[in-house]
Parts: C-alpha cells; structure tokens; sequence
C-alpha cells in the first residue's frame, strides 16, 4: 500500500512518525480483512490484525466508513496508475482487455475490487463517481478505438457494467481459471470489431 501523506492529523498538521507508521499499519491491515471479509467485517478486526489499540484506529479514522473510503481512495489510485501504464505503454488494440482481465483475477481473490466497481456513483467518500479509474478506463477503450479493435458504439460505462458484472461473477460464483478465460473471451468478442467474422467457421 502506498505510504500515506504525512499531513492527514486533523487540520491537516502533520502526523508524528509513530503515528504516520500506525496509519499505515492500520490501512494495510484494513485492506487485508475488508479483502477477506468484504465491508461488514468489524474495526476490532482490523485494530487485532494490525496489532493496535481499538481506540488507536478510532483515533486515525473515527468511523468505519472513513476507514473504508481511505482503503477505496487507496485502491482507485493505484488502479488508475495501473490503467495509465497501460495506456502510455501498452498496444493500444489489447491494453483494455489487459487491464480488464487484471481486474477480474484481483477479484478472485479479494473482495476489494468488486466493492470498488459496486460504489460507482453511490461512494462511501463525496465526489460522486469514481472518476480516476472511469477516466482511465476511458483513455484505453478511446485508444483501443482509436486502433479499430473495438467497436466505436461502446461506451466507458458500458465497459464499467461489464467489468462489475463479470468481477461480481468472479467472487459470487468462484469461477475456476478456465471459466474466467472462456468468459472473458465472450466478453472480449462483444466488443471487437468485425468478432462475428473472426469468429465465422472456415471451409
């Protein structure tokens, strides 16, 4: 998890080392157990899983829906940086089904992301949608367009459906790798360019 700034004391002073090592121990162990247990697991859990005071993790974060938006702001900005990579190094034909295919592995095998892509619109934190990773999502499906891989008639929140969809399989469903694949791939030929004709049997 990427360290904290060190300016997040109330009013904004900035946090004594000990502290700022505790915040960080807290949002590693939070991400862990909400990973594993999803949003309804307890802050006492997170608290023993960091080794800290209860009050210590009320002290950085006085409701559990602020630890959560701290874990999700965390998550989103790590995802973007993810998709921008992608985006300013990958083939643009294959860089939104890369990231895609990333997301749904990291599905199964957490819980995180699937909330994430749940709280599109509807966040625990103000600001509305997730705009980081939906604009970043946004610059691979134009680049991909761009390329002539995908189909120009689709659209980011299109994609985002799909993605949340296909993540919430992941986790509700337990899908073993090979149906991920196979799943994945019907998706995928949904939105190339000219799939059915990929897809026609040969002579």
């Amino acid at each position: 998890m990427t360290p904290p700034p060190s300016s997040d004391a109330p009013g904004g002073r900035p946090l004594r080392a000990d502290a700022r090592r505790n915040r960080i121990r807290i949002l590693t162990a939070a991400e862990a157990v909400f990973a594993e247990k999803g949003p309804d697991a307890s802050t006492e859990e997170v608290a023993a899983r960091a080794g800290v005071a209860i009050g210590t993790v009320f002290r950085h974060f006085p409701t559990k829906d602020d630890l959560l938006a701290a874990i999700m702001k965390d998550l989103r900005q790590r995802l973007a940086e993810q998709a921008d990579q992608l985006s300013e190094n990958g083939d643009p034909a294959t860089a939104l089904f890369t990231f895609f295919t990333s997301l749904v592995e990291q599905a199964a095998a957490t819980r995180t992301v699937v909330d994430l892509l749940a709280r599109t619109g509807n966040e625990i934190e103000p600001g509305g949608p997730i705009r980081e990773l939906e604009q970043a999502l946004s610059r691979l499906l134009i680049r991909a367009q761009q390329a002539g891989a995908i189909r120009p008639q689709i659209r980011v929140t299109e994609v985002i459906a799909l993605l949340t969809a296909a993540c919430q399989g992941v986790l509700s469903g337990a899908w073993s790798e090979d149906l991920r694949h196979r799943t994945l791939e019907i998706i995928f030929n949904g939105m190339r360019v000219n799939s059915a004709t990929h897809n026609t049997p040969q002579d």
